[in-house]
C-alpha cells in the first residue's frame, strides 16, 4: 500500500513536469511581436566640468586670496605754463642816404610788448632800453703832461672795438632799472661800452689810469655829440606800445647801426631784440669817398692839381683887381 502511494506521487510529479516543460519550451520557441519604436529623446547636454584647481605651493592660496590693490589715484592735470612777455620792435627808416649836404636825422623806434600784462601805459609794470651802436672801430686816447713848461703827449692807449656812436634811451635812469650786474652782462650804459685795450696798457699803467683813459674818450664822445644818454627818452603810448626817438647828428659816422631793444620788468631781463639801420653815401660824397679809397694815388694827385689851380685862379683874381 506505501509502495501504491509512492507510486502515485512520483506519477503526478512527473505529469507537472512534462506539463511546466512544455509551456517553457513554448515560451521559448514563440516570436515575441515586435516593440513599437519608442521616440528619440535628446541626449542631455553633459553637466560643466568643475575648473580643475591645480595644486598649489604653501602660501600660494594665500596670495591668491589677497585684495587686489587699489588702482593709482589719476596724476594731477599739469598746470598751464606761464606765457612769456616778448618784444618785437623796429626803426622808422632801414636806410639813411649820407649827402654833402647831410645836416643830421631822426630815428624812431617803436615796437609792442606781446603778451602784455600791463594795465595802462602809466602803470610801470615794464621798463624798455633803448641802445643804439655804430661801427666798431680803433681809436687812440693820449694823455698830455706839462714837461718843461710845455704840454706834449707822454702817454697814450690804443683801444678796439670802440662804437663809433653809442646812444641808450630808456624809461628811467639806468640805477633805477636794474643792478649793474646786468647792466654789464647786456653792455647798457657809458660805463660799460666795449673798449679792450691792444696797445699802451703794457707800459706800466694801473687799472686806475686805464679806468681815466676810458672815461676820458666817453667825455670826448659825449662833446662831439656820439655818446648821448635820454634817461626818459622812452614812453609807452599803450599798454604795450611804446616808442623813441634818436638824433643823428651830422658827423655821425657812415656804417651800420644796431639797435637792440630791452624789456625790463622788476630789473630782470625779459626779452630783447634787434634792429639794424644803414648809413650809406649818396652822390657826390660816395662818388669821393670810392675815388679816395679805391684809387688813393691818382686822388692825391688830383687833390693837388685841385689845390694849385685854385691857387692859380685866385692869384689872377687878385693881380687883376689890383690894376
Amino acid at each position: 500500500m506505501m509502495a501504491g502511494r509512492y507510486g502515485a506521487g512520483l506519477a503526478v510529479l512527473f505529469a507537472g513536469f512534462l506539463l511546466g516543460g512544455a509551456d517553457w519550451a513554448a515560451a521559448q520557441q514563440t516570436p515575441t511581436a515586435p516593440a513599437a519604436p519608442q521616440p528619440k529623446r535628446a541626449r542631455p547636454a553633459p553637466p560643466p566640468k568643475a575648473p580643475s584647481v591645480t595644486p598649489a605651493q604653501p602660501g600660494a592660496a594665500a596670495a591668491e586670496q589677497k585684495p587686489a590693490a587699489p588702482a593709482a589715484a589719476p596724476a594731477p592735470a599739469a598746470a598751464p605754463a606761464e606765457v612769456k612777455e616778448t618784444v618785437q620792435a623796429d626803426v622808422s627808416t632801414r636806410s639813411v642816404a649820407i649827402t654833402s649836404s647831410f645836416t643830421g636825422t631822426e630815428i624812431v623806434i617803436f615796437g609792442a610788448i606781446d603778451n602784455s600784462r600791463q594795465a595802462s601805459a602809466e602803470s610801470g609794470l615794464y621798463d624798455i632800453v633803448i641802445v643804439l651802436e655804430g661801427t666798431p672801430s680803433r681809436l687812440v686816447s693820449r694823455r698830455k703832461s706839462n714837461v718843461g713848461g710845455i704840454w706834449i703827449n707822454t702817454q697814450s692807449v690804443t683801444f678796439e672795438s670802440v662804437p663809433s656812436y653809442y646812444a641808450i634811451a630808456s624809461t628811467r635812469p639806468l640805477d633805477e632799472l636794474a643792478d649793474p650786474i646786468l647792466l654789464r652782462d647786456t653792455d647798457i650804459g657809458f660805463e660799460q661800452v666795449r673798449m679792450t685795450p691792444i696797445r699802451g696798457w703794457e707800459t706800466g699803467l694801473s687799472t686806475a689810469d686805464l679806468a681815466e683813459f676810458k672815461s676820458a674818450v666817453i667825455r670826448l664822445k659825449q662833446k662831439e655829440g656820439l655818446y648821448v644818454k635820454e634817461e626818459y627818452g622812452v614812453a609807452f603810448i599803450g599798454r604795450s606800445l611804446f616808442r623813441a626817438s634818436i638824433e643823428l647828428p651830422a658827423n655821425v659816422p657812415v656804417g651800420p647801426l644796431v639797435a637792440r631793444v630791452h624789456l625790463l620788468r622788476e630789473g630782470q631781463l625779459l626779452s630783447t631784440y634787434t634792429a639794424r639801420v644803414t648809413l650809406e653815401r649818396q652822390g657826390l660824397e660816395r662818388l669821393l669817398h670810392n675815388f679816395a679809397f679805391d684809387q688813393p694815388l691818382l686822388y692825391g694827385l688830383f687833390t693837388v692839381a685841385v689845390a694849385v689851380g685854385a691857387g692859380l685862379l685866385a692869384s689872377t683874381m687878385f693881380r687883376r683887381a689890383a690894376h
